[in-house]
C-alpha cells in the first residue's frame, strides 16, 4: 500500500508514520503544513527511509492536494491533520473552523476527484480514514456509561464542534458520492513526542523545572488514556482491515481523574529523577506534589469521557498493549531521556531552524 497521512509530523501522526515504516512494507506520503504542533524531528528515525516521502503543504490548499494525489496515487488516506488544543480553540476558534472543517472538505474533494479516476479494482480498494476524537460525544457527567459508536454528538468546545463537523462531512461524502470512508474516534492520547502544552508532558517538564503544576478546578475531570503507539497500531488495523462506512471507537480502558494523573507523574518522578532538587531526595520536603496548584476551570469543561472499545476488539481483534501504569512510566522515562527534544520545542528552535531564522 501507499498511504497518504495528513498531519504526519504531529503527535499522533508521527507515531502512525513511524509505525507504518518500521513495522510494515507500506509506503507513506506525509503531508503536513508544519504549524507549531508539527515537528519533523519526531520523524528522525524514518526521514531517510526509501518508503517515506514528505510534502509540506496545507490541506486547505485545493491545488496542492490535487497535485499530491496525482503524483503519489495513494491506496489510502489517513487524515489526522487538525488543530487539536481545546484551550487554543477557546481563545481563537477561527483557525479551528478553517483547518478542521474546510481542510477536511478540501481533502475530501481532492480524494473524490482522484477516486473517480481509478479503475474498478483500485476504486474498491481505496479507503479514506478520518481520525477523530471522543470529545465530539460531549460529556458523561453523572453517569457510569461509556461512549459507544451510536452515541449522539454533543460537542462542548469550538475544537470538538469543529471535529464533529468534519466527521459529518466525511460520512456525507460516503452517502452522497460513495467515497469509501471509515471514521475512528479516540480517547486522550499520551506518550513520546507529545507537544509540551498538553497535560502529561506539561506536568513532567514543569515539575523538573520546579514550576507550578496547574490543575483545572478540583482535578476531578475523568479521561480515558490511550498510549499513542497503541493508537497507531489500531489506526493501521482499521485502515487495512476495517469495514467501509463503519465507525470504530478506540480507547485505552484507562479512566483516570486529572489530579490522579498528576499525582502519578509526581510519584514516578520521585522514583526516576530523585536527584532533581524539587524531589524529596533532592531536598524538597514535600516533593514534586508540593508544586500542584489549582486554577480556575476551563469554560465548558467536560467532566468525564470514557470509551467503549469493545467493537474494535470484537471485529478487528485490537486491544491496547499498555496499561496506564506501564504507558505512563514509559512516557516519563522518554521525557527524562530526551531533554534536548523537549528543549528545542520549548524554546522554539525546532521551528526557527526550519524557517531559516
Amino acid at each position: 500500500m501507499k498511504i497518504l497521512v495528513t498531519g504526519g509530523a504531529g503527535f499522533i501522526g508521527s507515531a502512525v508514520v513511524r509505525h507504518i515504516i518500521e513495522n510494515t512494507n507500506d509506503a507513506v506520503v506525509n503531508v503536513d503544513k508544519l504549524t507549531y504542533a508539527g515537528n519533523v524531528e519526531s520523524l528522525a528515525s524514518v526521514t531517510d527511509h526509501e518508503r517515506y516521502h514528505f510534502i509540506q503543504a496545507d490541506i486547505c490548499d485545493a491545488l496542492a492536494m490535487a497535485e499530491v494525489f496525482e503524483e503519489y496515487q495513494p491506496t489510502a488516506v489517513m487524515h489526522l491533520a487538525a488543530e487539536s488544543h481545546v484551550d487554543r480553540s477557546i481563545d481563537g476558534p477561527a483557525e479551528f473552523m478553517q483547518t478542521n472543517i474546510m481542510g477536511t472538505f478540501t481533502l475530501l474533494e481532492a480524494a473524490r476527484s482522484y477516486w473517480n479516476t481509478l479503475d474498478v479494482d483500485h476504486k474498491a480498494a481505496f479507503r479514506f480514514h478520518h481520525i477523530s476524537t471522543d470529545e465530539v460525544y460531549g460529556d458523561l457527567h453523572g453517569t457510569d456509561a461509556l461512549f459507544t459508536e451510536e452515541n449522539n454528538y454533543e460537542p462542548s468546545s469550538p475544537y470538538s464542534a469543529s471535529k464533529a463537523s468534519s466527521d459529518h462531512l466525511v460520512r456525507a461524502w460516503h452517502r452522497t458520492y460513495g467515497l469509501p470512508v471509515i471514521v475512528t474516534n479516540c480517547s486522550n492520547n499520551y506518550g513520546p513526542y507529545h507537544f509540551p502544552e498538553k497535560l502529561i508532558p506539561h506536568m513532567i517538564l514543569n515539575a523538573l523545572e520546579g514550576k507550578p503544576l496547574p490543575v483545572y478546578g478540583d482535578g476531578s475531570q475523568v479521561r480515558d488514556w490511550l498510549y499513542v503507539e497503541d493508537h497507531a497500531r489500531a489506526l493501521y488495523k482499521v485502515v487495512t482491515e476495517g469495514e467501509v462506512a463503519v465507525t470504530y471507537n478506540i480507547g485505552g480502558h484507562n479512566e483516570q481523574k486529572n489530579i490522579e494523573v498528576v499525582q502519578t507523574i509526581c510519584s514516578l518522578l520521585e522514583e526516576l529523577a530523585p536527584s532533581c532538587r524539587y524531589s524529596r531526595e533532592g531536598g524538597n520536603p514535600d516533593g514534586f506534589e508540593s508544586l500542584i496548584t489549582y486554577v480556575t476551570d476551563r469554560p465548558g469543561h467536560d467532566v468525564r469521557y470514557a470509551i467503549d472499545a469493545s467493537k474494535i476488539q470484537r471485529e478487528l481483534g485490537w486491544v491496547p498493549d499498555e496499561s496506564f501504569e506501564s504507558g505512563l512510566r514509559k512516557t516519563v522515562e522518554w521525557y527524562l531521556n530526551n531533554q534536548e527534544w523537549c528543549k528545542r520545542v520549548q524554546d522554539g528552535s525546532y521551528q526557527r531552524e526550519r524557517l531559516g531564522a
